[in-house]
């Protein structure tokens, strides 16, 4: 059974910092990527991040040079660092794996943690 778990999530003011964490059990296809997506009241669901195997990743416009994935494979746990928080950055924030394909597309990525909430004041 897989199981993603989300921690970190909280209350920031902007311009503060934050550190997610998913830790990841009960999956074993290390070939396919994983990555952070958030969403918003009244909004869907966008992709922040997305992460290879190898590390490589990718970001949304709005976050790029704020915000570092990275992924921890002895301790199958997958990182969001959020620095220089917005206000827009305010949703409910999920890491997702499972996806064959390389893409930000939420519809792609079988495996869903439980969300974590950040909230950004200004």
């Amino acid at each position: 059974q897989v199981q993603l778990v989300e921690s970190g999530g909280g209350s920031v003011q902007a311009g503060g910092s934050l550190r997610l964490s998913c830790v990841v059990s009960g999956y074993t296809n290390s070939r396919d990527y994983m990555g952070w997506f958030r969403q918003a009241p009244g909004k869907e669901r966008e992709g922040v991040a997305i992460i290879s195997p190898t590390s490589f990743a990718t970001y949304a416009d709005s976050v790029k040079g704020r915000f570092t994935i990275s992924q921890d494979n002895a301790k199958n746990t997958l990182y969001l660092q959020m620095n220089a928080l917005k206000p827009e950055d305010t949703a409910t924030y999920y890491c997702a794996a499972g996806s064959g394909r390389w893409t930000m597309t939420a519809s792609w990525y079988n495996y869903w943690g439980q969300g974590t909430q950040v909230i950004v004041s200004s």
